[in-house]
């Protein structure tokens, strides 16, 4: 037994030494502070939904196989907890409440959790898809039309905004020829910098191109020198959008 508590204490010493410890027990305090929030249950969030109305939506649009397709968003089990993850990664549970720009917002799942949660959202996306539009209005997700493109700013929003987020995004170029590269990136990171508060955070999901890769070494060295943290296929700048430490003209 006392091999079994030396490894158990070396552990608990490990975590706090890396500050493991310290984040968890700051998480922990801060959700006992914020216990009377909605309760970030799959169950529940799904309870918010009109139950006749989402039907009747489903009815309309739904398919023997919608996993290739934007069908696929009627499965709510699957997506309401996606999105429960996506609102704790960010801490969203735990944060006073933000003004959030969702860019590419789909059917609007997040911003209706994260607005559950007493934030403040507003998502911007195409309206090629009637079911986005349908599903977003049932559940009060507000929307600007506009489409996302290299090289053009976005439309006056009216606001800053304490945190800008965009999931599985596909406005680079996703798996087509004209992909984003640094030029790209550099005038769209410019441009949402314009759109945040200051000390505002960026959170960006890419999605894996068709030979697997998220990024091009230099494209994440690019995202480093603007001061991202990188796990992965997420890119989260947490204290604003800084120029990199050492800028060259990039050539379009």
């Amino acid at each position: 037994m006392l091999p079994r508590c030396g490894v158990r204490l070396d552990h608990k010493i490990k975590k706090l030494l890396t500050g493991q410890g310290l984040a968890s027990a700051r998480k922990h305090t801060l959700r006992s502070l914020r216990a009377n929030r909605f309760p970030l249950e799959k169950k529940r969030v799904i309870e918010t939904f009109d139950p006749v109305a989402f039907e009747q939506i489903r009815q309309r649009y739904a398919v023997n196989n919608p996993t290739e397709d934007w069908r696929k968003y009627l499965d709510l089990d699957r997506w309401i907890a996606i999105n429960i993850r996506r609102i704790r990664d960010i801490e969203l549970d735990l944060a006073r409440r933000k003004r959030i720009l969702d860019l590419g917002c789909g059917a609007g799942y997040f911003l209706h959790i994260a607005q559950l949660l007493g934030h403040n959202g507003l998502g911007l996306d195409l309206d090629r898809v009637p079911m986005f539009a349908e599903i977003t209005s049932l559940l009060g997700v507000r929307r600007v039309i506009q489409r996302i493109q290299a090289f053009r700013p976005l439309p006056d929003l009216g606001r800053k905004f304490d945190l800008i987020t965009a999931f599985m995004i596909c406005f680079n170029g996703h798996r087509q020829p004209n992909l984003w590269g640094v030029a790209e990136w550099n005038f769209f990171l410019d441009d949402i910098a314009k759109h945040l508060a200051p000390r505002g955070r960026v959170w960006l999901e890419l999605n894996r191109e068709s030979d697997g890769t998220l990024y091009t070494p230099e494209l994440k060295g690019f995202f480093q020198k603007r001061g991202a943290r990188i796990d992965e296929h997420k890119i989260m700048f947490n204290s604003g959008l800084p120029e990199p430490a050492s800028t060259s003209p990039v050539a379009r």
